[in-house]
């Protein structure tokens, strides 16, 4: 997920692309809150809740492996067989450098790593997410081939031309300005690298007071067509543009999501009370409602980077 602001990032690790020598950054302090950070600070599944399922289980947390938190830590649509779609869309293997945007609390970027052994640098713009992203990491001896970065989407703190490959799952959805964080995707890869991701897309159908709705309750904003995303990634420079439409798929996930919501109500009202719950199970039903409707969805995309951004 990302909104409007680059904030700080490491240093060059070993083995990872070295940062931007000048990455543009504004004060946190002089920029409004995003409605994102928001989202994120009172989403359901977190590091705690991760944490109190394992425990639940009896697993010993020095002893957790990356497979110990597949149930949990893929806080997106479809599961791991949707990690492998879009492994294989930005033909991801041992040699590649991965980039992951919008990588929540890491758990695509720990399946990369440890599915391929490629070393993977995810970024997302809520520090605390980014922060459990890396004790999880930690706790699954991923922290040598996994690195967390707190950075904005539309002003990556990389170099151009040092990423193979460029993945992102239904997080450009919080993004305003999607056309800037795709041109950032394209000028950090390297020619020929490839770029795979799925977002939410809207239809003509949905009207503007539902898609105002969607922004106020979980900062989904310039929600975009296939059409429009195509156009976006042409804009960029990338060729060979594939789009699938998952939105058939994505009803059964948003039922089984709205499922597993429900049974995560004791860990989610002790951690925010009743009525956020009662507020997430009432968006999820909306989110449902929707996508039967015709008028929200899902697509994955895909495509290969040009000559590059200066």
């Amino acid at each position: 997920m990302k909104a409007l602001f680059c904030t700080t990032h490491p240093g060059p690790l070993q083995g990872f692309p070295p940062p931007r020598r000048q990455p543009y950054t504004r004060s946190a302090m002089t920029e409004p809150r995003p409605a994102v950070i928001d989202f994120y600070d009172r989403h359901p599944i977190n590091e705690a809740q991760i944490l109190a399922a394992l425990a639940r289980r009896g697993k010993d947390p020095r002893a957790l492996s990356p497979e110990d938190l597949y149930e949990w830590d893929q806080d997106h649509y479809g599961g791991l067989p949707a990690i492998e779609a879009l492994a294989r869309r930005a033909a991801i293997g041992p040699r590649s450098s991965v980039l992951d945007v919008c990588a929540g609390l890491g758990g695509p970027a720990r399946f990369f790593a440890r599915r391929f052994g490629c070393r993977v640098t995810g970024v997302d713009l809520h520090q605390g997410r980014c922060a459990g992203a890396r004790r999880l990491t930690t706790l699954v001896g991923l922290h040598r081939q996994v690195r967390m970065v707190n950075a904005d989407a539309v002003s990556l703190p990389f170099r151009t031309g040092v990423f193979t490959a460029v993945v992102s799952q239904e997080g450009l959805l919080h993004v305003p300005d999607k056309g800037a964080a795709i041109g950032e995707c394209a000028r950090v890869l390297m020619p020929a690298g490839r770029i795979a991701f799925s977002d939410w897309i809207a239809t003509s159908r949905l009207e503007d007071g539902e898609r105002r709705r969607l922004e106020e309750w979980m900062a989904a904003t310039t929600l975009l067509t296939i059409t429009g995303y195509r156009a976006i990634l042409a804009r960029a420079g990338f060729t060979g543009v594939e789009a699938e439409d998952l939105s058939a798929a994505w009803i059964g996930v948003l039922r089984e999501r709205l499922t597993m919501y429900r049974a995560m109500r004791e860990d989610s009202v002790a951690r925010f009370g009743q009525r956020r719950y009662d507020e997430y199970t009432q968006l999820y039903q909306f989110f449902v409602g929707l996508v039967e409707a015709g008028k929200l969805g899902g697509a994955r995309f895909s495509g290969t980077a040009g000559r590059g951004i200066s």
